[in-house]
């Protein structure tokens, strides 16, 4: 009877735009081709979640965050050789879905004379369709795999003025949030218990420095969106907006109040200048300003 071994593993699936990080065996684990879910053994008294970060590191060179639940994968090799013996192996592994940050490096392994030659970014279409040469594992975590789905409620606020020109106050969106570029209505997320009208308020006042008093509702607009979060995250990302009118002191000028936030501008832009297309504004905008405009015509 062949020596019972058994190994237990923790690995990382991270997928970013349509890729996924691999790992590439060494030729003396696969003498030929073979790539593999950056990840490895658990170092005794090790957790799980120590040893995939660990492993990932040294494996493709990149910082992984790894997510709160992880899935298993067995696999029982009753006759097969390990380091130049036959045994009776049994695998256990532990996937976590795993990301990394937009503005890592390009990956590399870190460890030296370890079980991995190469790490890089593969086509997950390449793996599905299997001209990517990987071990089972990568197809049976990609099989349950399935983007982090986020929703987020978010109030804003139409600010509108008649001089000198028909205007609208509008925040543009950084680099830290989806959308990046656009312009959109000052406003932001409802933290947990916090009335849409009171998030307005506040969001308002962190964005533009300015005290808005709330008026009617004008709609309720959602997007989403599959994508890339800022943190690296592969999300699909849902959003609800309230709309309600706002006003703010007349005269009073608005100044970019947060930093390192999702809004890196703000301004007062001409109605005319939206309409044209000259600044590209979200869908939200348009619609909460053909809200306004039918009710004044009802009015």
């Amino acid at each position: 009877m062949a020596q019972q071994v058994q190994r237990v593993a923790a690995y990382a699936v991270i997928v970013r735009d349509g890729l996924i990080l691999l790992s590439r065996l060494a030729p003396k684990v696969s003498r030929h081709e073979l790539w593999t879910l950056p990840g490895g053994g658990l170092d005794h008294g090790e957790d799980p979640r120590d040893a995939v970060v660990r492993e990932v590191h040294e494996e493709t060179g990149l910082p992984v965050t790894i997510g709160e639940t992880a899935r298993t994968f067995s696999l029982h090799l009753p006759d097969t050789w390990r380091r130049g013996r036959r045994v009776d192996a049994h695998s256990l592994r532990i996937v976590y879905d795993g990301w990394v940050p937009l503005d890592a490096p390009e990956p590399h392994v870190v460890e030296v004379d370890g079980s991995t030659i190469e790490a890089a970014w593969h086509p997950v279409a390449a793996v599905v369709d299997g001209s990517l040469p990987t071990v089972s594992l990568v197809r049976e975590a990609l099989d349950g795999y399935r983007p982090h789905p986020f929703q987020r409620v978010a109030s804003y606020a139409l600010i509108t003025r008649e001089d000198p020109a028909p205007a609208v106050l509008l925040t543009r969106i950084s680099a830290q949030g989806f959308h990046t570029g656009l312009w959109s209505l000052p406003g932001g997320g409802v933290e947990q218990g916090e009335a849409p009208a009171d998030a307005l308020v506040r969001e308002v006042r962190e964005e533009t420095g300015l005290d808005a008093v709330v008026g009617e509702l004008l709609t309720v607009g959602d997007v989403a969106v599959h994508g890339t979060a800022p943190s690296g995250r592969d999300e699909e990302f849902h959003s609800v907006g309230i709309v309600y009118a706002a006003v703010v002191p007349s005269g009073s000028e608005a100044v970019l109040a947060e930093q390192d936030g999702t809004t890196d501008a703000v301004a007062w832009v001409s109605l005319e200048e939206i309409e044209d297309g000259t600044v590209e504004v979200l869908d939200l905008v348009r619609e909460a300003l053909g809200r306004q405009a039918a009710g004044a015509q009802r009015s």
